[in-house]
């Protein structure tokens, strides 16, 4: 059988967003997948709810598609899609579900996101992201053909204590909320080569999404309008502030949270408003804290939501809370229950409004609950596996609780849609996805272990190559002195820091891959994880590194007395706060024999004046500021500690990260080079923070295979050269295109030895 490559990350496709249909007879999701070195097609699929059927392709091919979501009565399907734009921009589109063609209901200068049907299907509201003058001359109503945006301002001038997230500044941009006529149409625009299913008829595309030229200027506008000069999009919020999460209640309460507070870029409260848009009039019904609130709402005033306490929140996990407008009461659904609500799914109302579901973190795996809204009894597990990317509650069946529908990632698949049951209690897989791909690879097959660290229990999974139990050449000739084959050890650790790792999910493709080329792989959660109770998460309060590194030390030595690791030959790497972490092992440990750190923080009070809102990490963790402490947080940083580093260290960043920005990887380097420690920094254009995860496909083809090669260079078990001693592409299927010449790269420092 084959086995997984980096390149293969080209061949696997992932669903994301699962939602059921008002009947329960289908389900949609989104199906992503590279479609070359640079893009993704991310198109929505439907699939019959018994399973019985293939997935059926719903939208076109083109552009990228988001967010798709069932009207009420179930005959018509909300989608975002950038198809027809020439930049990044989504924009509404409602299809048919009974045949027909899309149509595109909004051309606004900010995007939308974050959609809501209107309970009564009328009206779809959404948020996007525009300037003052935006607003003034009515682009975020519609944007007037002749419209050409200013690449960004010259100067930029600052005037907020968060100024840029996800690899862009905001530039004057906050977040508002609108609502759109459902039957709107933006010039007739619809997608052409549609047919009667939905299903393209044309997988070349055509002329789909095209623009005819028209003389309102793109203007959304009602397909009753003969005037063709109104647009159907209204405008619910005006004010210079940030608005999000719009959730309906009744046909005419729409919900909606604002971050507020004397510098809401600095503070936790979120303001939950009901805006009554028959007589357009506006109440602030409560107030919460957190980094950001779901609402989950229904039509008789219960409006649930997240909430996390303020003091040191990071370090805190999130509980649901249920405000009775009634009554004005206001209490936590989840007491009782040693979990932080998750982000993998927000908190939804079952049938018939009785009970709400949430997700959780639950070691090693993530966990869906459901819990009585009158608060009458602690929370349900009511399923429990795998890496979940979305889940949504709804459907009709024998039972009052539903099914859930989720996209989930297991070990032995990167991710399919499954349907359960919440009555019966059964499962139904409902996608194959990557059925293909799986039936001539090796996939193995992660084993559990439990270990003790300073008497805590920490769990940990191993993944062993191909043929582990067999002498296999192509691995090494090492002995561990009772005759049996040696491996290479690959240590992984997680970002977060309070995160938590599955045998799955976004890492399924990294550690499959480095199992096939030979490396022994460990990975495990570390005190300082989430999904094991607020104590656990709590232990590496002001200490990130020495808590979690003797945790991972601990983990190792478990490893190498269980398994037939050459103990000479360990390595390891970690992103994000996983990148800190490599940092720091490599400053304080010398048993790695080579280290690759990846969008880390390296520098504690760098990271504070330079990241986006992630700076109160470092209030919450560490309870404390720069300029309260400086010493001691220079030593409580990886770069504290860099003189003593002598491990070849390859650093991989991502230029456009504002989580965790360059700057700090700038100084590790550069420490690192002046030392003489074997280093190379590869720095990714075009990158952000979240680059393993969804970067372009040829940047995580090519991160991946440098770190293999990387790790190979210093490995007695493959005859490898170091990557420092090879062409810089040698070893590396996106440095050449399909005519097999050299193309640009990430950029590197020179290969040559810091000496």
């Amino acid at each position: 059988m084959e086995r997984v490559t980096a390149a293969a990350y080209h061949d696997i496709a992932k669903p994301a967003d699962p939602r059921i249909s008002p009947d329960g007879d289908r389900v949609a999701f989104l199906r992503r997948q590279p479609n070359g070195d640079d893009t993704y097609e991310s198109t929505v699929y439907a699939v019959d709810a018994d399973g019985e059927s293939d997935p059926r392709r719903l939208t076109l091919a083109e552009g990228v598609d988001a967010e798709p979501r069932w009207g009420p009565s179930g005959d018509r399907l909300a989608f975002t899609s950038t198809r027809g734009a020439d930049d990044d921009r989504q924009q509404l589109w409602v299809l048919p579900t009974d045949g027909g063609e899309a149509r595109q209901v909004t051309d606004v200068v900010g995007g939308v996101s974050g959609i809501a049907w209107s309970p009564d299907g009328d009206r779809i509201a959404f948020t996007q992201s525009v300037t003052a003058a935006d607003r003034e001359a009515d682009r975020d109503l519609s944007v007037p053909e002749e419209y050409e945006p200013e690449e960004h301002p010259d100067p930029r001038v600052i005037d907020r204590t968060v100024y840029r997230s996800n690899q862009s500044y905001f530039d004057g941009r906050r977040p508002g909320v609108y609502v759109v006529d459902a039957d709107a149409v933006v010039d007739g625009v619809a997608a052409d080569g549609v047919a009667a299913d939905g299903i393209a008829a044309d997988a070349t595309g055509g002329t789909a999404g095209e623009r005819p030229g028209d003389d309102d200027g793109g203007r959304a506008n009602h397909p009753d309008d003969d005037a063709g000069e109104s647009s159907a999009v209204v405008r619910v919020t005006d004010r210079d502030a940030d608005f999000a999460a719009p959730e309906w209640g009744d046909p005419n309460t729409l919900y909606y949270t604002e971050s507020v507070g004397e510098d809401p870029d600095d503070s936790y409260e979120i303001a939950i408003h009901a805006h009554d848009l028959a007589t357009d009039t506006v109440e602030r019904v409560h107030t919460t804290t957190g980094w950001g609130a779901s609402l989950a709402a229904t039509a008789d005033g219960r409006v649930a939501f997240t909430h996390t306490d303020p003091d040191q929140a990071s370090m805190n996990q999130s509980d649901l809370h249920l405000l009775d407008r009634a009554s004005d009461e206001v209490r936590s659904l989840t007491d009782g229950l040693d979990r932080g609500l998750g982000y993998e799914a927000s908190p939804q109302w079952g049938p018939d409004d009785e009970a709400l579901y949430f997700a959780t973190p639950d070691e090693g795996r993530t966990a869906l609950w459901r819990v009585p809204a009158d608060g009458s009894a602690d929370p349900e597990r009511r399923f429990r596996r795998g890496a979940v990317a979305g889940a949504t509650v709804g459907g009709s069946n024998a039972s009052d609780e539903g099914s859930l529908a989720v996209a989930l990632s297991e070990w032995d698949h990167p991710g399919d849609v499954f349907l359960f049951d919440a009555g019966d209690e059964e499962t139904t897989r409902l996608t194959e996805l990557n059925a293909g791909f799986l039936a001539d690879r090796y996939v193995g097959e992660p084993e559990e272990i439990r270990f003790a660290s300073d008497g805590v229990e920490i769990q940990g999974w191993v993944l062993t190559p191909p043929g582990f139990d067999q002498t296999d050449a192509s691995v090494g000739t090492g002995d561990d002195g009772d005759g049996r084959e040696t491996y290479p050890l690959a240590v992984e650790i997680h970002g977060g820091p309070h995160a938590m790792w599955t045998t799955a999910g976004t890492m399924w493709h990294e550690f499959q891959t480095l199992a096939a080329r030979g490396y022994v792989v460990f990975w495990s959660n570390p005190r300082g994880s989430a999904g094991y109770g607020e104590a656990f998460l709590q232990a590496i309060e002001r200490d990130w590194g020495d808590v979690t590194l003797a945790d991972v030390e601990t983990g190792v030595d478990t490893v190498l007395e269980d398994y037939p690791i050459d103990e000479e030959n360990v390595f390891v790497t970690g992103g994000s706060f996983g990148g800190f972490m490599t940092a720091w092992a490599v400053g304080r440990s010398d048993r790695f024999r080579a280290a690759v750190a990846q969008r880390g923080v390296y520098d504690l009070t760098g990271f504070y004046g330079s990241t986006d809102g992630a700076y109160k990490l470092l209030e919450g963790d560490f309870d404390t500021v720069p300029s309260a402490e400086p010493g001691w947080l220079w030593e409580q940083s990886p770069t504290g500690h860099a003189d003593a580093v002598d491990t070849p260290t390859l650093l991989i960043h991502s230029e456009d990260d504002t989580r965790t920005p360059i700057c700090t990887a700038e100084l590790y380097h550069r420490i690192l080079r002046k030392n003489g420690v074997d280093t190379r920094f590869v720095r990714y254009p075009r990158e952000g923070h979240e680059l393993s995860r969804s970067g372009e496909p040829a940047h995580i083809v090519d991160r991946i295979e440098r770190i293999v090669r990387w790790f190979d260079g210093y490995s007695d078990h493959h005859d490898a050269p170091r990557a420092l001693d090879r062409p810089e592409d040698d070893g590396l299927t996106a440095g050449e295109d399909e005519d097999g010449d050299e193309k640009a790269g990430p950029d590197t420092t020179e290969p040559d030895r810091a000496d």
